[in-house]
Order: structure tokens, then sequence, then C-alpha cells
């Protein structure tokens, strides 16, 4: 039995798939609602995996064992973000259980006025991903607190997460300690540095142009009163014991981060010294999560805190909404989804459908506009398709690595596309497992914030265009990718 398919399908048969997923999911959105990330999208990616294979089998004779290789390869790529999400889960938890999220986002209330909150929201979200050189942890971090910040002021959702979002990827982007710049640098083969001030040529412009709506449209505001702001941070001072030592946890963590931890460690760390601090400062809001009032009772509440969901109550609905949480059980749906996403990944991977379009689109390329271009679609395609950063990044690059090289372009322009188009955009799609993440984390849908998250959709397009000025882009026949110009 062969392993590997016999040909290419034809590029309308490679493009069906991704129809049918799109109106899958729609329909199960027009059916469920917002609900539909509770299963009807999963078995949407399911279905549509089925039709898939089907098409597969007709027209590139792939066998069932070469869709499990492929499979059993995606899945051993994104275990460890599975199990990063599950921790992600109890972080959340316990840094709101705590009262560390709480703090933030009472004194946040003092220091940041509202008509600079979604400026000061995408920049700080940039600054604390840069040093972390992580998104996700960006976004679990101080992005719930800015979210907490943000709705007690009043903003609405879809703008709040947008701010967050541009600015945590923008420093995803841009941080030599991101794993995604990492990857996009060392499956193109250049060098790290390079590729960090290459992007800056299209990322910099797409982020003045994120923070210049954000300023605007904060200015253009009209929040709460000052009475409402007040009447925030007494309730939240009666519910939680606002103590400066909380401060330790954000501390550690962004020292173990600085270190270079395994982001495992980091996370699982964070999370198990603001379980302690939830023991030591808000040991009364561990017992009404319990339902007791004994010791055991309050260790009960903080492994509540870690994998299940909790309510307090603060006095305001609006309050009450800000500091629930779901721990680990509120990602299970985000698990499930990645898993089918995957298995859709699969079997689009087996049966050569992304190879195929991904030629089509090379057929085009004439100019280096066209060759950006096909670069930019083919990573936003493995993002809709693959449901995995990780696995667009590496498809992407290992499609394009040859055509540049053999056209005599910088493999920084590779690394630079990928980046922009890849990485970027991740986060824009329900299904992918960056979309998902953040959704579930921030508490709003993809769907929500994608018309905010300006950073996101202008970097591609921002990709494209530099290509077809041709700004710092050179053409030779050996390989210029060391060329710091």
């Amino acid at each position: 039995m062969s392993s590997t398919p016999h040909k290419l399908p034809h590029p309308l048969v490679a493009l069906l798939p991704v129809l049918v997923l799109i109106i899958f999911v729609a329909l199960s959105v027009g059916i469920f609602g917002a609900d539909a990330l509770n299963g009807a999208s999963q078995m949407a990616l399911l279905l549509a995996t089925a039709v898939t294979l089907v098409l597969a089998k007709f027209t590139a004779s792939i066998h069932w064992g070469d869709f499990e290789k492929a499979l059993h390869k995606n899945i051993k790529n994104i275990s460890t973000a599975l199990i990063i999400l599950l921790i992600i889960g109890a972080l959340s938890g316990t840094w709101m259980v705590s009262g560390v999220v709480p703090f933030f986002i009472s004194y946040g209330m003092k220091l940041i006025r509202p008509e600079i909150f979604l400026l000061s929201a995408a920049l700080i979200s940039a600054i604390v991903s840069v040093i972390t050189g992580s998104s996700w942890t960006t976004v679990a971090t101080i992005g719930i607190a800015l979210m907490g910040i943000g709705r007690a002021q009043g903003f609405s959702d879809g703008w709040i997460a947008g701010a967050i979002v541009s600015g945590a990827y923008f420093g995803d982007k841009m941080s030599p300690l991101s794993d995604t710049t990492v990857l996009a640098s060392s499956i193109s083969g250049t060098p790290l540095f390079t590729h960090i001030k290459y992007m800056w040529i299209t990322t910099v412009p797409s982020m003045i142009i994120a923070l210049t709506v954000f300023t605007i449209a904060g200015f253009s505001f009209t929040g709460v009163s000052t009475e409402d702001i007040v009447l925030y941070q007494n309730a939240l001072g009666e519910r939680f014991n606002m103590s400066f030592w909380l401060l330790l946890v954000p501390a550690i963590t962004i020292f173990m981060i600085a270190k270079r931890y395994p982001p495992l460690v980091t996370l699982f760390v964070s999370m198990l010294l603001a379980a302690i601090a939830a023991l030591v400062f808000q040991k009364d809001n561990l017992l009404e999560i319990a339902g007791g009032s004994t010791t055991i009772d309050a260790l009960k509440g903080m492994l509540m805190s870690c994998f299940g969901p909790t309510a307090l109550d603060a006095g305001n609905p609006e309050i009450n909404s800000l500091i629930s949480t779901r721990g680990m059980q509120g990602m299970l749906f985000t698990i499930w989804l990645i898993i089918c996403a995957t298995c859709f990944g699969a079997a689009m991977t087996a049966g050569r459908m992304i190879e195929s379009i991904t030629v089509w689109f090379t057929n085009y390329i004439t100019r280096t506009g066209s060759l950006v271009g096909a670069t930019v679609a083919t990573g936003l395609l493995s993002n809709l398709t693959m449901g995995d950063q990780y696995l667009s990044l590496i498809l992407t690059g290992n499609l394009f690595k040859g055509i540049y090289t053999k056209r005599g372009y910088e493999s920084r322009l590779l690394s630079r596309s990928m980046e922009d188009s890849v990485t970027v955009t991740s986060v824009l799609i329900p299904w992918n497992s960056c979309g998902m993440t953040q959704s579930t984390v921030l508490g709003v849908s993809t769907l929500a914030y994608f018309p905010y998250a300006v950073f996101n959709y202008v970097s591609p397009l921002m990709s494209v265009l530099i290509a077809v000025i041709g700004y710092k882009i050179k053409r030779s026949i050996t390989d210029t990718s060391s060329d710091e110009n």
C-alpha cells in the first residue's frame, strides 16, 4: 500500500473542501448562533474532513493510512499547545480569584483615562508581548486585566479585544523570544535578527495605522461617568483584598519569562503562585466558591478556581460577570475545536489539496507583488484549512522556499511574508487554535473582535503593498539573506 498520493488534484477540486467548510460553519452559526462553538462548528469541521477524504480518494488516490500518518504528525505538533491551553485556563481562574486581575483593573481605571484606553491597551499588550515573546501569555495575563478595565470604562468587548489582539500579535511578530518568529526565520533559512529587522518595513506602518484608529476611536468615545468608575473600584475593593503583595505573582512570572524558562513551566508556576496568593489574601472568596467554612473548604475553592467555573457576588451584575471564571473546563470546547480542525488539516495535507492550490497560484507569478501575494494567500488558506499557525508556517515555508530561491529573491522576503500572513491572521479565524484560544480567554467571539483587530488584517495587505512598490526588495542569483540593508 502506497503511503503517498499519486497525483495532485485539480485546483478547483482542492478548493471545494474549503467552500464546503465555509458553508457548514455558516450553517452552524446560523442555526446555533453564539453557541455554535459548543459543538456545531466542530461537527462542521468533521463533516468537511469526510468530504475532503472522499474527494482525495477519487482524485489523488490516497489511502486511509496516508490520512492517519498526516493526522498523527499534526496531533504531535499541537500536543504541547493543548496542555498550555489547559494551564492557561487554570491561570486565568487563579489570577482572577487571587485578586491579581482585580488589582490591575482597580488601579488601571485610576491611571488610564478612557480617551486613551484603546491606545494604551494596544501599546501595553505590544510591550508585554515583545518581552514575553508570546501573544498567548500576554492575552491570558495582562489581556484579561485590560478587558476588565475596558468593560468598566464602558467600551464594547469588540473594541477592547481588538486593541489587545493587535498589540499582542505585533509583539509576537517582533520579539526574538517568539516561537513563530524563530520558526519563520529557521524555515526560510534567514538569520533571526535579519528577519526581525526586515519585518519593521511592513509591521511598523501597520501598527501606526492601528494605533491611529484606536486613538481616534478613544477620543470619540463617551463612556461611563466618573461615579460609575468609583462604584466599580469600591465594589472590587470590598470583594478583594487589594494587597500590593499580589504584584509578586506577575513580577515572578515576568522574571521567569525573561530567563527563558519553558512556557509550560512558567505558566504552571504562575498559576501555582496565584493559587497560593488566593489562600493567603482571598480566603473568604474561596470559602464562598466552595460553600464551606473550614481550611479544607478553602483548599477546595482554590482547586475549583483552577479546573472549573467560579462565580462571586460583588453586588453588581456587571462586576459579577467581570470576575467570573471558567478555569480548565472553559478550555475544553477550544481543545475539541482544535482537534477537529487538525483532522481537516490532515485531510487537506494528505490529499495534497493545499499543494495543488499553491501550484496553481505559482502559475500566475510574474512579479514580486504576485509572488508575495501568492505567499500571503497560501498562508491565509493554510490557517483556514489546517487550524494551527505552526502547521501553516511550516507548510507555507516549505512550499515557497524553492520558488523564492529559484527566482533569486532573498530568504528574508519569504520569512517576512510568512509572518505577515500566517502569524497575524491565525487569531482572526474562529476554528484556528489561535482564534479559538484568544476568543475563549477574553470571553469575546472572534467575529466580534475581527473588525477591530486592525493590525492583524492590515499587515497582510501592507506586505503585498510593499512588495508591489518594491521597497528594500533585492533579487540576485546567490543567497543574500545575511544582507542587513
